[in-house]
């Protein structure tokens, strides 16, 4: 049963990948995208990673996401309400994106993964809350000011003159 919901997730992940790729509609490559972060969720659920899950959708679904259907949809530069993002380098991204999965699965079927014993936690935000706070507390600082500068530059670029 668990298999099977995995395929179907992983699934999900790629057919929507795909379409945001090679969608001509920006609207549609975003939902599509929407769907492709909520699949990676999932995916962080089946490794029993719960608060990677939840930053996931909290972060990528809830932020980014938003932020990119928004900034499609009121953007100055829109005349007509049919948004189109054709591109004439699709057939070159696609070649290139496709012998990059080629290496990559060339690489998973012929590594031989170690397999260990199952280990087993209560819960994962304690102990990652732990090292944010203590052992990584300085890059944890550092990359906040390195978000809140792109925040203030994207402000500073979306004012109009």
């Amino acid at each position: 049963m668990a298999e099977n919901i995995f395929l179907m997730v992983a699934a999900l992940i790629i057919a929507s990948a795909f379409w945001v790729v090679f969608s001509p509609n920006l609207i549609h490559s975003a939902v599509s995208l929407l769907f492709t972060l909520f699949g990676t969720a999932g995916l962080y659920i089946f490794l029993y990673a719960d608060f990677i899950a939840a930053t996931q959708v909290v972060i990528y679904v809830g932020g980014i996401l938003v932020l990119i259907i928004f900034g499609v949809m009121l953007t100055n530069r829109i005349d007509t309400p049919s948004i189109a993002a054709s591109s004439k380098n699709q057939f070159i991204g696609a070649i290139g994106a496709f012998a990059i999965f080629v290496m990559q699965t060339g690489i998973i079927f012929n590594t031989s993964w170690k397999i260990g014993a199952e280990q087993s936690r209560e819960a994962t935000v304690g102990s990652i809350g732990n090292l944010l706070l203590n052992k990584y507390m300085l890059p944890f600082e550092i990359v906040s000011i390195l978000l809140l500068a792109a925040l203030m530059g994207a402000a500073l670029l979306s004012r109009r003159n």
